[in-house]
């Protein structure tokens, strides 16, 4: 799996039978309640959240929708949240606070609404809230990059305690295609900008952005779901028993100073 390059990755995590929210959620929770809006403009189908029982413990859990055909991906708006969503998310992680509950994001974006309409009602604003509220929230999270990690729009419900990545996952600032259109003017370069984004499993767990990588069965997650659900149960369990343990002083201190360090180098 380390020999495939980063656009190799981004073929098999664009592959329309990968595993969704959709598919795990059942797979590893258990009485899952899910809970809509933000309380102030409305509710996006972007953005799935909720309550569940993860192995007898309850647990928050919010992640992006991606679908498998047009239909479902214009219903979850190719996963690209919206303001609303982004909101809710905020609003059920302070709902887990209150409660004590841990929380578990799985991110899956190619990047935040970019539309006019999502910036009007304050896109920009409801990503950097959300990462500054996150940094504060008294409970652990672990964030898991499913298959794509976009920018903001993925950073947004990655501010965590400790964040795994599928091992043909990518997390990147911009796209490759994004990357090409800037820097060279030319979007065909995309397979080229993938490689020096720097946007791998392995690549994040050298710069210290990521934590752990959970390994996909060969071929892919959707090669065998449910094998790839025991492993993503398996690190989640033993991320959260390990965060749980912290107190909650410490756990937001190193939480901070995870991210202090990302962009760190020296010449």
């Amino acid at each position: 799996m380390a020999d495939l390059s980063a656009w190799e990755r981004i073929q098999i995590v664009h592959e329309k039978n990968r595993p969704t929210i959709h598919d795990y959620i059942p797979l590893l929770f258990d009485d899952f309640l899910e809970l809509h809006g933000d309380r102030n403009h409305g509710d996006d189908g972007a953005i799935l959240g909720g309550i569940a029982i993860f192995r007898g413990r309850p647990i928050t859990v919010v992640g992006m929708v991606k679908g498998r055909n047009f239909d479902e991906n214009k219903r979850a708006n190719f996963a690209m949240p919206s303001p609303e969503g982004y909101r809710k998310a905020l609003r059920l992680i302070k709902q887990a606070e209150k409660f004590h509950r841990p929380v578990i994001c799985l991110v899956d974006t190619p990047g935040a609404n970019p539309s006019i309409g999502a910036e009007e009602r304050g896109q920009g604003e409801a990503i950097a809230y959300n990462i500054m509220q996150l940094f504060r929230v008294r409970t652990p999270i672990v964030s898991v990059i499913m298959g794509e990690g976009g920018s903001g729009g993925a950073l947004a419900l990655a501010v965590c305690d400790e964040l795994g990545m599928l091992s043909n996952a990518v997390y990147s600032v911009i796209s490759p295609r994004g990357f090409a259109s800037i820097l060279w003017k030319d979007s065909s370069r995309e397979q080229e900008a993938a490689e020096l984004l720097k946007m791998t499993a392995e690549d994040l767990i050298r710069f210290s952005v990521a934590d752990t990588i959970v390994k996909e069965p060969a071929g892919g997650a959707q090669t065998d779901p449910q094998a790839m659900a025991d492993s993503l149960g398996d690190y989640l369990w033993d991320a959260l028993s390990r965060l749980s343990a912290q107190p909650l002083d410490t756990l937001l201190e190193r939480r901070y100073d995870k991210f202090r360090k990302i962009g760190e180098f020296a010449e």
